[in-house]
């Protein structure tokens, strides 16, 4: 269902280990806008815009 929004003009993220298996086994990785194989931390990322290890590199830069 997302797979086919996405090929309708939707912006689309899915991510997660098992989540990318499932799509590799269907053929239809290139279905979706965005897969990452980090589920909890695309999920994190999303809620906090950050994570981190980007914060770690964003303070070193200081």
């Amino acid at each position: 269902m997302v797979a086919e929004r996405t090929t309708a003009g939707a912006t689309s993220m899915i991510g997660g280990g098992d989540t990318l298996s499932a799509i590799s086994k269907l053929g239809i990785e290139d279905k979706f806008t965005f897969v990452s194989t980090g589920g909890g931390a695309m999920l994190d990322f999303l809620a906090q815009g950050t994570l981190p290890g980007i914060e770690a590199l964003n303070d070193s830069k200081a």
